[in-house]
């Protein structure tokens, strides 16, 4: 780590800075010729799929199209630096749980399958087949109902649906997924209002909108590849309006580090047209009050024969309950709204005059939205703003939510459902004559509770870091140290490794820019972008060991050391040929992923199909539904005094618990990540000054003691009452009962905290 700085960075997102960036990380993993290869190939036709984001691929690719964090990811997933047999050998399981996440990390790949042995308190080598028949002979003795079956947003499509089949044989559908703590409300909330649990619009409806709608997204970090996106719609004159407590570079200016003028000139381009920074949470009522305006000057018009502002056509014939949701809106105070939003009348009729000049109006969101108590609420809110204008199902216009992991909307497509309803239980039973469950499965927070009440029998992890990316971290670490066996497919060391329980392995697997070669030859796999895109992507570097398998091996391996042999299911054939398996999919999913095989290199990805994007609306009434929401405010708790909301985001040098680094270069702070941004009026008003050491406590009321110190105070422009901090190292100040209303995921842009020196 570094001697800590804190600064205030003045340039554009991208650029030199992003050269810099890929420059202070990639020397440390080698850039090796397979490293230069895999960029050169990243999220072209016929290409490998960048491991970070779900962004889409476009047909006509940019000479690189690869960002700064996609370049990280592939050079720490194909770095030089090992983590053998001998390294256990050299450290305890105690000493490595102390060590930072950067650290664990940046000691190299896994090569070998490893045991933990609680004499020596470190993990043995053991062959492959003693791996997969003692968790076979482990996991038979288990209640398939008290496992979890945990799948990061990374695994491909082809190992995804076999885990997802592999859970159901067996009779467990606690199949939680990383979108259970990010975007589980998009999926829901989606689906309730309008019948599609994803982005109605693709790739080239950026090319035809008037205006985009920003809320609760970080582009510059999360998504940097999107800026080229923005960059273009700006150039052509689209109006950006964006919402979010932190200014976040990327939503202000970028420089294209593709455009040799803007490299040498230093010049960049404004992303946004208006920046509205709300409280945490404070999105409803923004909206509310952009749909106030709107609905009012439509009766406006009305009254004098104006044109009106309401789509009236669309609104009749498409939706429900829009008078109920207008009335509500009518009668909305402006006092109320300006205090919740955290922003004023006038800003929120800036927004408005936008909105309702735009014919074509895009709204994009991430977890600034989802990941509050109400977060359903502001998507609600987002659903209802769309379709006041008829801005859903048709060119240039509708809901595009950012996913985060790059293909954690494809789990949920093949099968990575804790629900019933969205599995498609009767086709599985038809194709592989066995009797799937139909009770709902846990979801992330039902394994939370299991495991902290010591009811869950065993945890089966595909990727991800399961124990550091929760909330409760305190008591989940003790409830994750009594599992009767815990099984942890990963190409790197993580903090979830290293809380073993009574039976702890760790199978190491190939990654997806290395070559996979099988018994017919090179395997392909596919994954799923933002847009509903599929994309088959190609591994060609050298693996990191020649011990390692590969994950549709490794859950062949698990399946049939646990399962019964069934004749329809020829595990081994399907690892021979990933063909087989995509067969499999096109069977299972006829509608979606019709001539899987033949289409699976198609540039710029063959789309599934949705059919709110042709407003046919597959809801409860058959329509698109209004619905008024249950609060003003997101966080789902109310002020009080010297109560804050804090706020965990990413920095620069991070995808998800992975940590590349300790340079957060667009918020100015290097070498730590135990810092709390506060606004200069809070820190006068607590009587603190900036570089002061302080701890955060938990304001659950809930008598639960939760506190994280040495915590070092960043003066930041944030808005009063909030406090922005990092994930994961805040988690353990978010209980696990604080979620979002109906689809659970942990509410970690709003947690109630107080200070504490």
């Amino acid at each position: 780590m570094s001697d800590i700085e804190i600064t205030k960075y003045t340039g554009a997102a991208g650029g030199w800075g992003s050269m810099k960036g890929m420059a202070k990380v990639l020397p440390k993993e080698g850039i090796s010729p397979d490293l230069l290869d895999a960029l050169r190939r990243q999220n072209k036709p016929e290409g490998v799929m960048c491991v970070s984001c779900a962004w889409g691929k476009p047909a006509k690719p940019h000479i690189a199209e690869f960002c700064e964090n996609g370049a990280k990811a592939t050079a720490w997933e194909l770095t030089r630096e090992r983590v053998t047999p001998e390294f256990f050998q050299q450290h305890s399981v105690t000493e490595l749980e102390s060590w930072p996440d950067h650290d664990l990390e940046q000691s190299g790949r896994l090569t070998h399958p490893m045991r933990y042995d609680r004499t020596t308190d470190r993990y043995v080598a053991a062959s492959w087949d003693e791996a997969f028949a003692a968790i076979g002979a482990k996991l038979r003795t288990c209640d398939p109902k008290k496992v979890v079956l945990y799948a990061s947003g990374r695994a491909s499509l082809e190992t995804s649906y076999m885990y997802a089949l592999f859970a159901r044989m067996w009779g467990s559908q606690n199949l939680p997924d990383s979108s259970n703590m990010c975007h589980e409300t998009t999926s829901v909330g989606l689906k309730n209002a309008i019948g599609s649990p994803v982005a109605t619009i693709q790739m080239d409806d950026y090319e035809k909108c008037d205006a985009i709608f920003a809320f609760g997204q970080n582009v510059g970090t999360n998504s940097p590849r999107m800026l080229h996106t923005l960059r273009d719609c700006v150039k052509r004159g689209v109006e950006i309006v964006n919402f979010n407590p932190l200014r976040e570079r990327g939503w202000e200016r970028f420089t294209d580090p593709q455009n040799p003028v803007e490299m040498t000139t230093g010049g960049s381009t404004r992303i946004s047209s208006q920046y509205h920074q709300l409280r945490a949470g404070g999105d409803i009522a923004a909206i509310l009050g952009i749909c106030k305006i709107v609905i009012e000057a439509d009766d406006i018009a009305l009254a004098s024969g104006a044109p009106r502002v309401v789509d009236h056509h669309f609104v009749e014939q498409h939706t429900v309950r829009f008078e109920e949701f207008a009335a509500f809106c009518r009668k909305a105070d402006w006092p109320d709204i300006v205090r919740e939003s955290g922003l004023s009348r006038e800003a929120i009729e800036a927004a408005a005059r936008v909105y309702m000049e735009a014919e074509r109006v895009i709204a994009v969101y991430g977890m600034g939205i989802t990941q509050h108590r109400y977060g359903i609420d502001s998507l609600y809110m987002i659903v209802n703003l769309l379709l006041l204008r008829g801005n859903i199902g048709r060119d240039g216009a509708g809901p595009g939510p950012v996913r985060g992991h790059s293909n954690v909307q494809g789990q949920r497509t093949v099968g990575i459902t804790e629900k019933t309803e969205l599995a498609p239980v009767e086709r599985l039973r038809e194709l592989f004559e066995f009797e799937p469950p139909t009770e709902k499965g846990w979801d992330t927070v039902d394994a939370c509770r299991k495991i902290i009440a010591g009811e869950c029998q065993g945890f089966v992890q595909l990727g991800g870091n399961f124990l550091r990316a929760t909330p409760e971290h305190g008591a989940m670490k003790e409830g994750w140290a009594k599992l009767p066996i815990a099984v942890h497919i990963a190409t790197k060391l993580n903090k979830s490794h290293l809380i073993p329980g009574e039976e702890s392995w760790i199978l190491p697997c190939l990654g997806r820019m290395e070559q996979d070669m099988q018994a017919g030859g090179r395997q392909a796999v596919s994954m799923e972008d933002s847009f509903s895109h599929i994309y088959g992507s190609v591994g060609k570097a050298t693996p990191a060991a020649d011990t390692l398998l590969s994950e549709p091996a490794i859950v062949a391996g698990i399946a049939n050391a646990v399962l019964e042999p069934n004749p329809n299911v020829p595990w081994d054939d399907w690892v021979g040929d990933y063909g087989l398996v995509r067969t499999a999919i096109e069977d299972t999913y006829p509608d979606k992923f019709s001539n899987f095989n033949e289409r699976l290199f198609t540039p710029g990805g063959f789309w599934k199909g949705n059919p709110a994007s042709h407003r046919q609306w597959e809801t409860e009434s058959g329509k698109a539904e209004f619905n008024v929401p249950r609060a003003l405010n997101a966080a789902g708790f109310a002020d009080a005094d010297g109560r804050f909301r804090l706020v965990t985001l990413r920095s620069n040098d991070q995808f998800n618990t992975t940590i590349y680094g300790y340079d957060d270069r667009f918020r100015g702070i290097s070498g730590t990540r135990m810092v709390a941004m506060m606004n200069r009026g809070d820190l006068a008003r607590m009587g603190l000054k900036k570089g002061d050491m302080i701890a955060l406590e938990s304001d659950a009321e809930d008598a639960t003691d939760r506190v994280v110190e040495g915590l070092r105070v960043v003066e930041y422009d944030i808005p009063a009452g909030c406090i922005a901090g990092y994930y994961p190292e805040l988690n353990y100040l978010i209980p696990v009962e604080h979620h979002a209303l109906d689809s659970h995921v942990p509410a970690a842009k709003s947690i109630p905290v107080r200070i504490r020196r």
